[in-house]
């Protein structure tokens, strides 16, 4: 066999684990001179080139990962898979962050960029957009629509693509190539469970290759369900925490609370909560905080989240094709999703506040003006797993077309027209503002007595104290309570030429190709919440609402020149214009690669420029005018009365500490496009036969991003900037304090986050992978892979003017991972095979580093926390011909994430949730049943 046939089986093992039995046949039938499974093996795709090739490692990298590897290290979903490449160190919302606009959806961050910066493709196709936005601003792909039994693999592609795949592949582009035959009808099912108990899951699907003629069509169904992880059932989330930076505090389920600084307590209960007692499963008692006073709460509160919600999914997948003649071929895929999530936010969410009608009462018995703040146990609730919010996803596409060669000639063509929709019906549970006020103003306050004597514009009553601290009847709860119904859509319709030919002219090195794309397409975004929540009719919530379309063209071209038997130059340009609100925004990108086989192909040695954009998105530019209602933490006016940062939220008086502020965010029409250049250069040694290690270097540097300030930090920012900390002057001290809206006594009265083309980022990343096949004579075959990503440089500009932010230094901006390892050794032997998969997560800083905006890891208690590592395992063995069994372990050693003593007493879990889980060991079953001969 030549050497080249060596290293391209090689390579084909290595990227093709398990999957790729067709492509060696090819290989084999090469080397013994069959010219037609030699032209079918030329015929070869990849991700990352429209032009048919042999080479699987080329100038960009790629990293393939098989059905049967991610079956065989223990993810039971894509998301989770993604999630867990060593490219993936960014920190991203997930099922713990209940509070957040998307619990339901699943999305990953790749080299801690956005995760919108991921172009996502099935089949080579954009996925449909998930109509609710990601943290109230982006948009992001569900990966939990996409059905694992049905992939054949996924391809990911770091670096910017966009000149072959236009807008959104800045950080690279990944493929999920689903399977378009099966050898024999498969039937698949598995049950799992957790070892400290929910998230109980059960899956099954089926596949079929129909035959008949010239058509043939392979289909696909999966259905599954999964139960959800309360915070309850897990001893770090059970309670608030106990061994943090100060003493345990409990929630002030029963709180009164006075208008001045020193923020005294009333206990006015008759009863010192006697009444409340059987309240959270019996927790609820008399509690103290020094310096403040009593008040009756309970440690248990945080419980009544959900860390996991209750999922439930069902997916169809079909692929037709008809070959109309030898040389024509008519195709047509279908696929079909629908996603059902629940969740509960808990305690945390649901109370209720006399402040948010009438700022302070006044008491003429007390002489003084006051507050209540209530929460609802579950007894009164009737258990919150009866009150769970709950959205309803249905995701389907359907594409038509035709392949085939134009003639007698070496021209390949494909035309293709593509529809797809993705709607998101959520049913929130919320409190009713009027009908809850109504209640507890009857209930607790009385009648109105007038304006308080000092003229200060407040109203007079005189409460009944003892009604306000006796639990309420479940019929009380519902009486104000309810769900509400908001929709949400998005569409895209595509049509797309592309032409190909693999060898347009010969040159010193072998045949260049070519590729020529057309597209056309438009796109729309709806989002309808329900009308209450933009008339202030539901209590303490918001929507972002907004509506917008637009259309789009693309014009591309790729060359692929062997311009020696070493040297091989591939190059593409795109052109994309967007015609938006009576405009058009367009933007030319283009890449130049280069391939280099100084010593045949023992080793490759690359390198690649281009540039990449993301156009704004429908969001970006039509969100309209939504205004919400938040609790931050006045840090500036906490700051002089001498509360630091670190305490504010626990310290800091009730006037300027969870006081309801108005917050107005907004889409802008006239948003350019953010634009990006991206090198990157490498080299594949291949020493000996089934053996890759590959090291790539990457570079990025991205210009106008699109950004909108989160509450919290632009409020430290502000704080920062006014006391002195931060270059008052600086373009963002700037913006910050013109954002942070004060009345004439200095309080909060209104936060404003727009969206702007105002950041800059300049990106450094290297990246190691090993693969290697070997055998071990009569103990088996074994196969070691290693992916080990390190963030080198990471910086941030937030505005043109501004210091660049070092990121991996800077936790107030990122806590995002700067390295991360995933492993795994698998091992076959006859009817046997095992996997022991690891995953290593890096250093990450601990909370009170978080905190501190102008000179991180400088003061007392601030650090960073440990890595982490987990490890998941499988044994499969093949009791029959036609029959699989397998037993997974997830978590194999049940390690929970380094405990982070520095999050304060208050905290309802001592870890970052947007970094960690402490879902803990899960074990599953599986059975697989292939029919037939």
């Amino acid at each position: 066999m030549k050497a080249g046939q060596v290293f391209k089986r090689t390579l084909l093992a290595l990227a093709c684990t398990g999957g790729c039995a067709n492509a060696f046949a090819q290989d084999s039938a090469a080397a013994n001179g069959d010219s037609s499974q030699k032209k079918k093996l030329d015929a070869i795709t990849v991700t990352g080139s429209l032009i048919p090739q042999t080479q699987l490692e080329t100038f960009t990298p790629t990293t393939s990962v098989t059905s049967e590897q991610l079956k065989a290290e223990g993810f039971a979903t894509v998301a989770q898979a993604l999630q867990h490449l060593s490219f993936a160190t960014g920190s991203v919302q997930n099922a713990q962050n209940t509070n957040s606009f998307t619990p339901g959806a699943k999305t990953a961050s790749f080299f801690g960029l956005n995760p919108g910066y991921v172009k996502l493709l099935v089949d080579g196709r954009p996925m449909n957009n998930f109509p609710v936005l990601y943290d109230s601003t982006e948009v992001i792909n569900n990966l939990n629509t996409i059905p694992t039994d049905l992939v054949d693999r996924i391809e990911f592609l770091p670096g910017g693509q966009s000149t072959l795949y236009g807008s959104d592949a800045i950080a690279g582009v990944i493929n999920i190539i689903m399977k378009k035959k099966v050898d024999a009808p498969i039937i698949d099912a598995r049950y799992g469970w957790n070892g400290l108990g929910g998230n109980a899951n059960r899956h099954i699907s089926f596949a079929d290759t129909f035959s008949f003629g010239k058509f043939n069509i392979t289909a696909g169904a999966q259905i599954e369900s999964s139960q959800p992880i309360w915070s309850a059932d897990r001893s770090w989330t059970s309670h608030n925490f106990e061994n943090g930076a100060s003493p345990a505090l409990s929630g002030r389920d029963y709180l009164i609370y006075n208008s001045e600084l020193r923020n005294s307590y009333y206990m006015l209960d008759p009863n010192r909560c006697a009444l409340t007692t059987g309240q959270f499963g019996g927790t609820e008692g008399l509690q103290h905080r020094p310096g403040q006073g009593d008040y009756c709460g309970s440690f248990y509160a945080p419980g009544t989240s959900t860390l996991s919600g209750d999922s439930k999914t069902a997916n169809i997948y079909t692929r037709a094709t008809y070959d109309l003649s030898d040389t024509t071929q008519l195709y047509g895929d279908f696929s079909y999703n629908f996603d059902r999530e629940k969740w509960s936010n808990g305690a945390s969410t649901m109370w209720w506040g006399s402040s948010s009608k009438y700022t302070y009462i006044y008491d003429p018995d007390l002489d003084d003006f006051i507050n209540f703040q209530k929460s609802f146990s579950p007894e009164e609730v009737g258990g919150y797993q009866h009150i769970m919010s709950k959205s309803y996803e249905r995701n389907y596409t359907l594409t038509l077309g035709s392949k085939g060669i134009l003639g007698a000639s070496d021209w390949e063509y494909d035309i293709s027209v593509m529809h797809g929709e993705d709607k998101l019906t959520q049913r929130p549970f919320a409190r009713f503002t009027n009908a809850m006020e109504n209640f507890f103003t009857t209930r607790v306050l009385g009648p109105d007595l007038g304006p308080d004597p000092d003229g200060n514009g407040f109203s007079t009553f005189r409460p009944d104290y003892a009604a306000f601290y006796t639990p309420i009847s479940n019929a009380d709860f519902n009486s104000f309570t309810g769900y509400l119904t908001s929709n949400a859509k998005t569409w895209q319709n595509i049509g797309r030429l592309t032409l190909t030919n693999s060898a347009l002219f010969h040159m010193s090195g072998g045949d260049a190709g070519v590729a020529v794309l057309a597209e056309g397409a438009n796109e729309g975004w709806d989002y309808s919440p329900d009308h209450r929540l933009l008339t202030g009719e539901v209590w303490g919530q918001s929507a972002v609402q907004g509506a917008g379309h637009r259309s789009r063209f693309a014009v591309a071209n790729e060359w692929r020149l062997p311009l020696l038997s070493e040297l091989t130059m591939s190059a593409s340009a795109r052109y994309d214009a967007y015609k938006v609100a009576g405009s058009t925004i367009s933007k030319p990108t283009y890449s130049v690669g280069l391939e280099y086989r100084p010593f045949g192909d023992l080793l490759l040695l690359r390198a690649r420029y281009g540039t990449a954009f993301k156009a704004p998105t429908l969001a970006d530019q039509f969100t309209g005018n939504s205004s919400y209602y938040a609790n931050p933490t006045d840090y500036y006016n906490c700051a002089l009365l001498g509360y630091d940062p670190a305490v504010a939220s626990i310290s800091c008086p009730a006037k300027y500490n969870g006081a309801p502020v108005k917050g107005l965010q907004s889409g802008n029409p006239k948003l350019k496009p953010i634009s990006a250049t991206n090198w990157s250069a490498g080299l594949v040694l291949s020493p000996i036969s089934r053996m890759a290690l590959g090291v790539d270097f990457y570079h990025w540097n991205i210009k106008d991003e699109v950004d909108i300030e989160a509450r919290d930090k632009l409020l430290l920012q502000e704080t920062a900037c006014r006391l002195g900390q931060l270059d008052i002057s600086s373009p963002s001290c700037q913006s910050a304090i013109s954002k942070i809206i004060r009345n004439a006594k200095g309080e909060l009265a209104e936060i404003q986050t727009p969206k702007v083309n105002v950041a800059n980022e300049i990106l450094d990343t290297v990246n190691v992978n090993f693969n290697y096949v070997f055998s071990a004579g009569f103990l088996g075959e074994f196969s070691p892979t290693l992916n080990y990503t390190n963030i080198l440089q990471h910086k941030r500009q937030p505005y043109v003017g501004d210091p660049y932010i070092d990121l991996l230094r800077s936790p107030y901006w990122s806590t995002d991972f700067k390295t991360k390892l995933a492993a795994s050794l698998t091992w076959r032997r006859g009817k046997w095979g095992a996997t022991l998969y690891a995953s290593r997560f890096g250093k990450s800083p601990n909370y009170l580093a978080t905190l501190n905006a102008s000179s991180p890891y400088t003061k007392a208690g601030e650090g960073t926390l440990p890595a982490w590592l987990t490890y998941n395992a499988s044994v499969s063995y093949k009791p029959l011909a036609k029959l699989d069994v397998s037993f997974i372990v997830n978590n194999l050693l049940n390690a929970m994430p380094p405990v982070d003593t520095s999050y304060p007493g208050t905290s309802s879990a001592p870890y970052n949730k947007y970094n960690y889980d402490v879902y803990g060991r899960t074990f599953s079953l599986e059975a697989r049943y292939k029919f037939g001969p």
